[in-house]
């Protein structure tokens, strides 16, 4: 992981002075957990969470809201301050500041949109097949969010359609029993046939 640390602060900046990462991929896949793991081997990076910019009537409608929060004021070098959404009482909260950083982490579904592309560094994908995750994500959210998790499915469905993130990934996660394996994604900017192995203990490039 601190290989990886290490790879990302060497990127160029990507949005003013940040070098902003994307960790996309299906509800349930993991994203939170890796992005927690990685901002740690970052020195504490910021980490933005898409579940505090999408809200119930707007799933994935949450584009102008991110730019106008968070994009704007850090490609002007300003510390971001965006409304987190509450999703039990569906209400947005006081402002909540997100800090520049020579990193930071955006993790989320729809992390690697078409319209975010263009200010990320690097986009991250989580390697784990829709109906498992979903499953994964139902299972931690219990009988409460069924309802909820209908909805987002089809939601998810839908935006994957008309705009998908994992063709542009430059590299994709999976989740092994200890630590992760991270793999040339599409985008193909590790090199040729490269693989990357991240543990708990040492790393590997093999």
């Amino acid at each position: 992981m601190h290989e990886l640390a290490t790879r990302l602060r060497r990127l160029p900046p990507s949005c003013g002075p940040v070098r902003l990462i994307g960790i996309d991929g299906h509800a349930g896949s993991g994203k939170s957990t890796f992005a927690g793991r990685l901002a740690r081997a970052l020195a504490g990076a910021p980490v933005l969470r898409l579940d505090d910019i999408a809200h119930h009537e707007g799933l994935f409608d949450w584009t102008e809201r991110l730019e106008a929060e968070v994009i704007a004021p850090l490609s002007r070098g300003e510390a971001a301050h965006y409304t987190p959404y509450d999703w039990h009482t569906r209400r947005f909260g006081p402002p909540r500041p997100l800090p520049t950083a020579p990193v930071v982490l955006v993790e989320g579904v729809g992390a690697g949109r078409r319209a975010l592309r263009p200010h990320l560094a690097h986009l991250l994908w989580m390697e784990v097949p829709r109906e498992e995750a979903w499953a994964r994500g139902q299972a931690r959210d219990g009988e409460e969010q069924r309802e909820f998790w209908a909805g987002w499915i089809q939601a998810e469905r839908q935006h994957f359609s008309e705009d998908p993130s994992r063709p542009f990934a430059d590299l994709l996660v999976h989740q092994r029993e200890k630590g992760y394996e991270l793999l040339p994604g599409p985008a193909g900017t590790v090199g040729p046939d490269q693989s990357i192995t991240y543990g708990d203990g040492s790393s590997a490039v093999c």
